[in-house]
């Protein structure tokens, strides 16, 4: 069960689930067409919009918006620019930090739960 608490820490928590969940779908993209001829690979940034946010002190929905734009990898042989290496690499870190952010949510909704006196 989920504390339903909307306040600038949850909605920066969200916003960074939220952003790495898109992160991880473009990076499976760039991955499934690693061999596709004149395929760009995209990356996703989230981060610098959340970060604007938090220095402004406010955190909405229409501040927390992802970028995705292409990548300046160099483009190999099949006009492919898709570096498996790095998308790997890419996407383990992003499942760490989908990871603890998700641990980061629930630990703030068990706080919330137990100072609102459920157990």
């Amino acid at each position: 069960m989920s504390f339903a608490a909307s306040d600038a820490v949850a909605d920066v928590l969200h916003a960074a689930i939220n952003g790495l969940s898109q992160r991880q779908q473009v990076i499976a993209d760039n991955i499934a067409n690693v061999d596709t001829p004149g395929f760009r690979a995209r990356s996703v940034d989230f981060e610098t919009a959340l970060s604007t946010a938090i220095e402004r002190g406010r955190a909405t929905a229409d501040d927390l918006t992802a970028t995705v734009s292409a990548t300046g990898t160099p483009v190999g042989a099949n006009d492919n620019n898709v570096d498996l290496r790095k998308e790997s690499i890419a996407a383990i870190q992003t499942q760490y930090q989908y990871q603890i952010m998700g641990r980061a949510i629930s630990d703030r909704d068990s706080r919330l739960r137990v100072m609102a006196g459920g157990a």
